[in-house]
This record gives structure tokens, C-alpha cells and sequence, in this order.
């Protein structure tokens, strides 16, 4: 019996997760579920972001299903106390430093793209982020310069260990794919990205039947909205993979469409599944949330933790057949509230 812990946080969290539990419930399956506090919820209760407690369940879950964190009430915390501080805990405690972010059209929704229907409609591809390292983690600070102007800065820094590992994710990716990978980096600029492109070559060669090219971040960006079709398999660093994910969301539709999966090595005996949305504490509590990414992301985790393909892909064809019936949240342009687009989900599952 699996242990899935259910983490839902701030906002949205818990919606979409209520969502995501249902339809693994509808499934049948012998798995036990314990819930922990993360987050601004966390903060209220008991005093932190990330809890002791929380963090035994983490380590002692077989996969994790999270929902977001964030509370605008938290902003004036010091930073290892706000809301977000929660998911980089988990990160670097569990060592998840792999994000896997697939990004499909789903038939149906060309109409809700930012792009033209006939471009929208190419869109099928795996951003593959590297999680632990980058700006997020590396030394930051706050001072002042000898002229007494206030200054920040935070340091964008891999080592050649952590870049050939997410490089081995992306290259075995592309493998079960297409076999095409494409690196994004910025090494006209950065020497951060400079030893990424040298590293991912020498990873390369144990991979000759994989096609790789390397592009610049501002024009994969370019690219992305252009001729999404071109690209199937993204590899590329933290900040980087962070912001073309979000701009992808909106090149399928909506945000609220993608999951995501973060693992600590290929085979994702320990993963944290998550929508890559935000806790959107300005419709929490509403009914509006599209809880469709958390719902995918339970498939992703019975795929990649739980080793349960056939289980994944009965999820994924009833978010697929529930989109098809006309379901649809107010961000997909429908009036469907969460629970409701839930029901469609699980109507199609049964």
C-alpha cells in the first residue's frame, strides 16, 4: 500500500487537490492518504512554512501531491518564513531537482490559446527544469554601495555535477520521445551558461541517437509563441525553465491546464506532484479554480512514483473527454466552478 501525503496549502491549494484526491479515490485503489500543513496555513498553525511534522510525512510519503503556496498577508515576513519557502524546503530536503513539465493541447481548447488555433494545435512538448540550483538557491543578500544606494544581488551558479544530471534527465527523455532535445541557456552573456552548454554537449555523446540543439533563452521565448510545434523535449536551468513553463501555459490555454512533476532521479521513487499555477488568492474560495492541473499531475504521479502507467493514461483520457463534453473553468472561457468541472472528470473516468 502506497502512502500518498496530500499537501494542499494556501488559496487554491486546497480546491484543486480536493479535486485531484476524487478522482484517485474513483479509481479503486489501495493507497492511503495523509494530509499535512505547508505553506501560509502552516505559518498560522503552527509557526512555520514548513513544519517538522510536514517535512517527517514528506520523507515518509511514497509520492506527494501539492497544491500551492502563497499568501499576500505573509509578504512583510522575513524571507525563511513566507509561504514559498515551504516548496524550495521540500526541494533541496527531498532533493528534487528534476521538473518535469509537459505541455499538450488538449483538442478542444485551440480556441482558448494565445496563438492561432493552426500553431496551438502543434503543441506537444516536456520542459525538463533543473529545480535545486540556479539564482533560487545561490547566495543572495542585501547592502548598500559605497555611494549609499541600496543594491541587491542573488548568484546564478551550477556546477558541472548538477548540470550533467538534469542534462542525463532531458537526453533520456527525448529517448522515449522523439529523440530531439533542446538545451536553452544564455551563454552569449552568462558564464553560468557557458559551462551549461559545455556539459550538456559532453552528456552528448553518450547519447548519439538523440538530435541536440542549443538555443538562447530570449529566443526560445521568441520561438515558443512563433513555432511551438519545432520544440518536444526543453532542457534548461531554474529561472530559465520557470518562466518559459508559465509562457507554455498560456500558449495551451490556460495555467491552470499544466502539472508538473518534481523528482530526485529518473525514476521518481520520490516525487512531489504539483499544478504549476499559483495559490491565486484572489479567487480562492470562489469555485473558480481549474483544478484539471492538479488532476493531471495525480496522473503524473501514479506514472513516474507509483509505476501505475495504465492508471495515468485512464486520468489523462478523462480530462481529455471532459474537455471534449464542453467543460470548462472561467479561465478556459466556461462557467464550469471547480467541483463541477471535478463531477465532468469523474463522469468521464467512470
Amino acid at each position: 500500500m502506497a502512502l500518498i501525503a496530500i499537501l494542499a496549502g494556501d488559496g487554491i491549494g486546497p480546491e484543486v487537490t480536493t479535486q485531484a484526491r476524487r478522482v484517485l479515490d474513483a479509481l479503486g485503489l489501495d493507497h492511503q492518504f495523509e494530509d499535512g500543513l505547508v505553506g501560509g496555513a502552516a505559518y498560522r498553525a503552527l509557526g512555520h512554512p514548513l513544519p517538522p511534522q510536514t517535512l517527517e510525512l514528506a520523507h515518509r510519503a511514497d509520492a506527494i501531491l501539492f497544491g500551492a503556496v502563497g499568501d499576500p498577508e505573509m509578504d512583510g515576513l522575513e524571507r525563511t518564513l513566507r509561504p514559498e519557502q515551504a516548496i524550495l524546503g521540500l526541494r533541496k530536503a527531498l532533493g528534487l531537482f528534476a521538473n518535469l513539465r509537459p505541455a499538450t493541447m488538449f483538442p478542444g481548447l485551440e480556441d482558448a490559446s494565445a496563438l492561432r488555433p493552426e500553431v496551438a494545435r502543434s503543441i506537444d512538448m516536456v520542459i525538463v527544469r533543473e529545480l535545486t540550483g540556479d539564482v533560487y538557491f545561490g547566495d543572495k543578500g542585501r547592502g548598500h554601495t559605497k555611494m549609499g544606494l541600496r543594491e541587491g544581488h542573488d548568484m546564478m551558479r551550477y556546477d558541472e555535477a548538477e548540470v550533467a544530471r538534469i542534462a542525463r534527465v532531458g537526453f533520456e527523455m527525448a529517448k522515449r520521445r522523439k529523440k530531439i532535445l533542446t538545451s536553452v541557456d544564455k551563454a552569449n552573456v552568462l558564464e553560468t551558461s557557458q559551462l551549461w552548454r559545455e556539459i550538456v554537449n559532453e552528456v552528448a555523446l553518450d547519447y548519439p541517437e538523440v538530435k541536440l540543439t542549443h538555443m538562447y533563452v530570449d529566443n526560445a521565448a521568441m520561438q515558443l509563441v512563433r513555432n511551438p510545434g519545432a520544440f518536444d523535449v526543453v532542457v534548461t536551468g531554474n529561472l530559465f525553465g520557470d518562466i518559459l513553463s508559465d509562457q507554455a501555459s498560456m500558449c495551451v490555454g490556460s495555467i491552470g491546464m499544466l502539472p508538473s512533476a518534481s523528482l530526485n532521479e529518473w525514476t521518481g521513487t520520490c516525487g512531489l506532484y504539483e499544478p504549476i499555477h499559483g495559490s491565486a488568492p484572489d479567487i480562492a474560495g470562489q469555485g473558480k479554480a481549474n483544478p484539471c492541473a492538479a488532476i493531471l499531475s495525480a496522473a503524473m504521479l501514479l506514472r513516474h512514483s507509483l509505476s501505475d502507467e495504465a492508471s495515468a493514461q485512464r486520468i489523462e483520457a478523462a480530462v481529455i473527454a471532459a474537455i471534449g463534453s464542453g467543460a470548462r473553468t472561467p479561465d478556459l472561457g466556461g462557467s464550469h466552478s471547480t467541483t463541477a468541472m471535478g463531477d465532468a472528470v469523474l463522469a468521464a473516468l467512470q
